[in-house]
């Protein structure tokens, strides 16, 4: 063989090294990009529940600072002036122009929104596409008045299993906690 025919191409053995070291990386990098993905869900339901109870905290805050203390409609100061607080200052509707702390699931989605504001992650009633959270109104935890809006995070087909995550918001204290596997 002249040396322009030996110089062609790579032997049967050079690939096949070449395969059994991209195999070998493979099996250590996809479980670690796996568990990022994962981290990222638990990290985005934490921002969430974050951010809900900020928004929570403000609106007490600005009806306080408004000079109540008890079941205001439309508190003055806060986004858009919209937003009701029951009897103990914390967000319990926005467009039902009710400052009841009963709470039902269409209730939650007006306090999500009208905490969040702009750019809030999409909740409904029940999961559809483009849908971030599910909303259900729950027994309330602590024995108070009506309800407990219960927010179950949508992804990868995760819905009835183990590995929900939720945001929960106490209407009668103003609680917000997160359930995160």
């Amino acid at each position: 063989m002249s040396a322009q025919q030996r110089n062609r191409g790579f032997t049967l053995i050079e690939l096949v090294v070449v395969i059994a070291i991209l195999a070998i990386l493979a099996a250590f990098a996809l479980p670690r990009f796996a568990q990022l993905s994962e981290e990222a869900h638990r990290s985005n339901v934490k921002a969430t529940t974050g951010a809900v109870a900020a928004g929570v905290a403000l609106v007490k805050a600005q009806n306080v600072t408004n000079g109540s203390t008890g079941a205001t409609v439309d508190v003055d100061g806060f986004g858009n002036g919209l937003v009701d607080v029951g009897p103990n200052g914390w967000p319990v509707s926005v467009g039902s122009d009710s400052a009841s702390a009963t709470m039902d699931a269409a209730r939650c989605i007006e306090v999500w929104n009208g905490v969040l504001q702009a750019n809030a992650p999409n909740v409904a009633t029940a999961a559809a596409d483009g849908v971030d959270y599910v909303v259900a109104a729950v027994a309330d935890g602590d024995a108070g008045e009506g309800a407990d809006c219960e927010f179950t995070y949508q992804v990868d087909g995760l819905a009835g299993t183990a590995d929900e995550k939720r945001i929960v918001y106490d209407a009668d204290t103003g609680e917000v906690t997160t359930n995160v596997n």
